[in-house]
């Protein structure tokens, strides 16, 4: 017997169908994941499961937990069954966490509401879960604070939260996706272990086929609400019947032909560039810690080229790339952009400044939702001494929605009318618009569709032989990073570990952390391999 079943699942708001007739399994023991891009309706399944559904919102079809319809329950049932039987672990950790309460309270929360164990009960309890999901109690007590963990941590408080009830089914909805790809492989291999342990069924909600393609026990592939493939993971990958699975799969391992780069002349020199953070003061006579995110660091970006920087999260990626941009000062050191120095003192210098954009990790938090695309693509302006006007401004806006392929009337509208890829390429076109030496895209296809972040690679490649780019490309994803850049940095602990060309640094690894990573990276098996 399935622990649950949908069949012929339809979901609606007036007119508007969100759902058409979805039908999937889940046996206990069993991992199925729902895969397709964003707005095949893969979360609102997950939701109708749970029955978080928005007001509007009409159900027909069936949902059997163990015999029961839950489409029939009433809201106070489904309370009693949501954490109990049911526990769900959401795509963003940060913002299913409660920032004010530690993550003791948070996990004894669930069992304390259902009333299922007495407060000492709960504590024991909620010890017991976060030790399950690598969280000692002797290095992250109860009284930790969510902002005091990493992505990976906090991700697996949620987890533990989920689970605190051993609940007969888990539903986790993109787990991974923000992740590196070591603390991406920890989490995959954490929820395969709770299943195999304690025989609950999960459903693993995704867009990337590479990342369930060793975890699933079955796949459904859903597109705009319809399932259009479904089956067992060996022999769906070995015979996809479906065109849109093959297009899946194929943009999951998409590769890109960048032009070859011009000869070296340097662009950005970072010389041994030290970064140190103050800890807060521990005793009252006694001085402040220091935390050194970064540590005697130098590299060389030539102009023309492609240089990626990969490694895991608290690893100085981030904390480079402010002081690169002149947000944030250096103890030691030194960054030079075309010979002139990034910093004047501890101001940063605007003359280099104008000559970097950025391209952020979410596009649709980058920008002001108030402001049309004209103004929001314009904000570089600011920089240039003389900015164009009138004519000459609505040229140079055109022009740059043309480059990233969009049409010069997007101009006039809002960015909540595009889609995640289409934000994304506005965010190229306000970096492109003034034209700069150097940009540096921070994560800038992470949060994407496999399809759509395939979509920005070609992007790049063509503004490559366009525009003779020389960017800084920081991703923890190393399929990417191999296909987009010359040149590849491996960063740990603050430091520059490993160097080289791109192809050689991923066929020869060289340093263990290079290798460490290059395993944990998700694979997707030989196409028709059975």
């Amino acid at each position: 017997m399935n622990l649950l079943e949908i069949t012929d699942l339809s979901l609606h708001i007036g007119a508007f169908k969100i759902l058409d007739r979805v039908s999937l399994c889940v046996a206990p023991g069993e991992i199925v994941a729902v895969t397709g891009e964003s707005g095949s309706g893969k979360s609102m399944t997950a939701l109708a499961v749970m029955q978080l559904l928005p007001e509007q919102m009409q159900a027909t079809g069936h949902i059997m937990l163990e015999g029961r319809d839950l489409l029939s329950q009433s809201e106070a049932a489904m309370c009693a069954t949501r954490g109990r039987e049911i526990g769900m672990v959401f795509q963003e950790p940060m913002t299913a966490l409660n920032p004010v309460k530690t993550i003791g309270d948070q996990v004894m929360e669930t069992i304390l509401i259902h009333k299922a164990m007495d407060p000492t009960a709960a504590r024991a309890r909620a010890i017991d879960v976060l030790n399950r999901v690598g969280l000692p109690q002797d290095r992250f007590p109860l009284s930790r604070y969510p902002h005091e963990l990493s992505g990976g941590q906090r991700q697996r408080v949620v987890i533990a939260m989920a689970i605190a009830l051993r609940p007969k089914l888990l539903i986790a909805d993109e787990p991974t996706t923000a992740l590196d790809v070591t603390t991406q492989a920890q989490i995959l291999d954490l929820l395969k272990g709770l299943v195999a342990d304690s025989g609950m069924g999960l459903l693993m909600i995704t867009h990337d086929l590479a990342v369930v393609s060793d975890l699933a026990d079955r796949i459904v592939v859903m597109r705009q609400g319809e399932v259009v493939e479904q089956g067992e993971t060996r022999q769906l990958f070995a015979q996809m019947k479906h065109p849109y699975t093959r297009a899946l799969f194929e943009a999951s391992g998409h590769q890109v032909a960048l032009p070859a780069p011009p000869p070296a002349v340097p662009l950005l020199e970072v010389r041994n560039a030290v970064r140190d953070y103050t800890l807060p003061r521990r005793h009252l006579f006694r001085e402040p810690g220091h935390y050194r995110a970064v540590n005697e660091v130098s590299f060389t970006l030539n102009r023309g080229e492609r240089l990626g920087l990969v490694g895991e999260s608290g690893c100085g990626k981030s904390t480079l790339t402010r002081a690169i941009l002149g947000l944030e000062p250096l103890q030691s050191g030194e960054i030079l952009m075309g010979g002139a120095p990034v910093f004047t003192g501890q101001r940063p210098n605007l003359e280099v400044r104008r000559r970097m954009q950025v391209v952020f990790q979410d596009p649709f938090g980058s920008f002001n939702p108030r402001h049309r695309v004209e103004r929001l693509i314009t904000e570089p302006f600011h920089l240039l001494d003389d900015p164009p006007r009138s004519a000459a401004r609505r040229t140079a806006i055109g022009d740059a929605l043309s480059a990233v392929g969009l049409r010069p009337e997007d101009a006039s509208k809002f960015i909540h009318e595009f889609s995640g890829g289409q934000r994304q390429r506005i965010a190229i076109a306000r970096a492109l618009i003034i034209r700069p030496d150097l940009i540096l895209f921070d994560e800038a296809v992470s949060a994407l569709d496999v399809s759509v972040r395939a979509q920005i690679l070609d992007l790049l490649a063509d503004l490559c032989r366009a525009y003779d780019l020389s960017y800084l490309f920081i991703s923890h994803d190393l399929s990417v990073v191999r296909t987009v850049t010359d040149r590849v940095l491996v960063m740990q602990a603050g430091e520059i570990v490993e160097q080289g060309e791109t192809e050689r640094v991923f066929a020869d690894p060289q340093h263990d952390y290079t290798k460490t990573l290059i395993a944990a990276a998700p694979r997707l098996p030989e196409l028709g391999a059975a």
